[in-house]
């Protein structure tokens, strides 16, 4: 073998070995995160409601209870920021005023609130509208 190659993968092979003795993990496909494919919602003001009744509105906004989706996983609620995770279709706030609120996607811009037993209750959450949240 001619040196000039035998060295020129000399780094190569020292990083791979490195990285074996740190105990990185093998390099291959990576595998998928549980619960689903991360994704992030469309940017926009979701404002939420419930349902209403065929005798008055057919939804009732929820005075305070809107927010604004932003770049890279952030959103804006009640003048402050947070982050939210989505893996699937499933919507957790992480991080800020919302925190802990967990979520359905039902459509690209539709969120319904999960109850604590993780069964979708009547809280909807809707993008459109012009403002801020």
């Amino acid at each position: 073998m001619p040196r000039s190659s035998a060295i020129s993968r000399a780094p190569r092979a020292v990083a791979a070995g490195l990285a074996i003795a740190a105990g990185a993990p093998a390099v291959g496909p990576a595998a998928a995160a549980p619960g689903g494919k991360l994704g992030t919602l469309p940017h926009g003001i979701y404002r939420c409601a419930t349902p209403g009744d065929a005798a008055g509105q057919p939804w009732r906004p929820i005075a305070g209870d809107a927010f604004a989706i932003n770049t890279a996983s952030t959103y804006r609620a009640q003048g402050d920021t947070g982050t939210y995770l989505l893996t699937g279709d499933s919507v957790v706030f992480t991080r800020g005023p919302l925190k802990g609120r967990r979520f359905v996607r039902t459509g690209t811009g539709t969120l319904r609130e999960l109850g604590a037993d993780g069964v979708p209750g009547r809280v909807r959450c809707v993008r459109g509208g012009v403002g801020r949240p």
